[in-house]
């Protein structure tokens, strides 16, 4: 059996995703074995697409397992659930201690934990990746975000930093964290992405609503950012979607329904952001959009029935498209600070060591939030990996006051002409909270103590002998109209 262990990769799973990284790997001198379930997949592959590479083919795991070099290093690109778990249990009887699983599908990061943890007992590490820039990315260099079993990381660092997205000459990928991280990280970054595209269809909507721009006229707009600030994959997208139009002249985007679809990541993202206690509004936000639009036809009937402004522009048009790009800018700022704030509170709890310089550089190439912008991040980050906040950081601090003005002006003006800006919103919110020294949660906490003996603590300004800042505190409101003198401690 030794001698038929020629592949140095094995890739289970040959849809486009699949193939295309199969593809990438070989360019980059690794010979590798492609198995699918439906094997006339795998010689169609090999006849066609793989044909005069170093690829080879298996028509059973045992056969995929017997043509990998050892440690064998196994990618898994299947649907994430029990197709997983359900492959793994297939390929165990074939493995040996040392081997690696890798599953480069969209996993809950919990499923990761557990699968680390499960293998680990029997001497395989697992390895759960996120993967992003979609087919081309695969084909010719994706982000990658690995993490698992420490234990794998020497063996498969070459692979995986040979067929990644390359920025300024370093690959956009290195080692995330133990367990779940890589693919907690790929959610956070979904997160982000949904966030991003929240942002630039309210740009969108603005230009078209309260502009009464064409999508032509729209897409200029978005071609011209895309040279400055702004520049990223999504703007470039979205100004060749605004360009395109179908066979009748007329663009295709206005002939699309707006009722959007999610497959999960970005509600993992919000749901894990509320269960840790981090204010991540802005992802929360999109999420909520994306839900609102599906109500279409309750929507067209609200149409009918509740009234709102009609959009007048007036006034100066450059200086109001420059508003709307330091706005858009502005929001992202916040959206990027809040996914870093619940990476690094997820660290925290979890006990994972994250790296955030590299987690940064490896969104800079291959992913779907790919930008210009993120190399400002990655230089944060090393300057200071302990950076509390990205706020905080001089470049963006700065980045962020000279957007404000104009970000103040787009979110009013959103208001006052009955567009809806959620993710501008909320972006601002949060910046206005964050800065904050007082919020008035202490008419919150005296609410829940009024109603649920919740009880409250004591603003160290007016902190005394009789009631101290470490003691919680309960106030009998109606019994003696908020007296000082009926209030008691409570352990």
């Amino acid at each position: 059996m030794a001698s038929t262990a020629v592949a140095d990769f094995g890739l289970i799973g040959l849809a486009v995703m699949g193939q295309n990284l199969i593809l990438n790997a070989a360019d980059h001198g690794f010979t590798v074995c492609a198995y699918n379930r439906t094997t006339s997949k795998v010689d169609r592959f090999l006849d066609n697409e793989a044909k005069g590479k170093p690829i080879v083919g298996a028509h059973s795991v045992e056969e995929f397992c017997s043509k990998l070099k050892r440690p064998r290093r196994i990618m898994l690109l299947v649907m994430a659930g029990k197709p997983v778990d359900q492959f793994i249990e297939s390929l165990l009887p074939f493995l040996e201690k040392g081997d690696i699983i890798i599953d480069g599908g969209n996993s809950h990061y919990p499923d990761s934990n557990r699968r680390t943890n499960y293998l680990k007992e029997k001497g395989i590490s697992f390895v759960g990746s996120g993967v992003s820039g979609g087919e081309e990315g695969a084909r010719y260099g994706p982000s990658l975000m690995p993490g698992g079993n420490p234990d794998a990381w020497p063996h498969i660092k070459d692979i995986f930093q040979s067929i990644a997205a390359k920025s300024d000459g370093e690959p956009c990928c290195d080692w995330v964290g133990d367990e779940g991280a890589g693919h907690y990280v790929k959610m956070v970054h979904n997160g982000i992405e949904y966030g991003d595209m929240q942002l630039i269809c309210e740009a969108y909507d603005i230009l078209k609503r309260g502009l009464g721009l064409s999508s032509k006229e729209i897409a200029d707009v978005f071609a011209k950012w895309n040279k400055g600030v702004l520049d990223s994959f999504l703007i470039e997208i979205t100004r060749d979607i605004l360009y395109y139009n179908d066979e009748d002249g007329v663009p295709m985007v206005e002939k699309i329904l707006d009722k959007a679809g999610q497959k999960g990541t970005g509600k993992w993202t919000a749901i894990n952001a509320l269960d840790l206690g981090m204010p991540v509004t802005l992802i929360g936000e999109a999420v909520f959009s994306r839900c609102l639009s599906a109500l279409k036809n309750e929507r067209v009937r609200a149409s009918k029935l509740l009234s709102g402004p009609t959009p007048e522009f007036s006034g100066n048009k450059e200086e109001f498209l420059d508003d709307l790009e330091q706005a858009l800018y502005a929001s992202k700022i916040i959206s990027y600070a809040q996914g870093f704030m619940l990476i690094q509170d997820a660290a925290k709890e979890y006990g994972w060591e994250l790296n955030k310089p590299a987690i940064a550089l490896m969104w800079r190439g291959g992913c779907i939030i790919r930008s210009v912008f993120l190399k400002d991040i990655t230089e944060a980050y090393r300057k200071d990996p302990n950076l509390e906040n990205l706020l905080f950081n001089d470049f963006f601090n700065k980045a962020i006051h000279n957007a404000q003005k104009g970000w103040r002006n787009i979110v009013s003006k959103g208001a006052l002409w009955g567009v809806p800006t959620p993710a501008f919103s909320t972006a601002l919110s949060f910046y206005d909270g964050y800065r904050a020294e007082t919020l008035p949660a202490n008419l919150l906490q005296a609410q829940r103590d009024y109603f649920g003996a919740h009880t409250f603590r004591i603003n160290p300004k007016f902190a005394s002998e009789k009631h101290p800042e470490d003691k919680d505190i309960h106030v009998n409101w109606t019994g003696r109209g908020g007296d000082v003198s009926a209030s008691t401690y409570v352990a």
